[in-house]
């Protein structure tokens, strides 16, 4: 499973949600998470700007969350992952 978090280097709620993330990770199972400082790029500062962190399990999916974790929207993006690769 890969998650997109859409961050901010000088962001404390950004800083809070990856490690909120990363503490769900199953036991005995990994994910990745690719954090893309918006920053960086003046389309994504177009889009999220106010809105960081955003928390994305696919793009092609509506955001996960935005400002704090939604814990049960990671997990039902975990476990209909876990259910499609059995």
């Amino acid at each position: 499973m890969r998650f997109t978090l859409y961050s901010r280097s000088y962001c404390h709620l950004c800083e809070d949600m990856l490690a909120a993330l990363q503490s769900l990770a199953p036991k005995g199972q990994m994910f990745e998470v690719d954090v893309i400082d918006v920053d960086l790029d003046p389309a994504l500062v177009e889009r999220f700007d106010e809105l960081v962190p955003v928390l994305f399990g696919r793009m092609d999916e509506p955001e996960l969350c935005h400002y704090f974790l939604d814990e049960g929207a990671v997990r039902t993006c975990l476990d209909r992952e876990a259910a499609a690769a059995a």
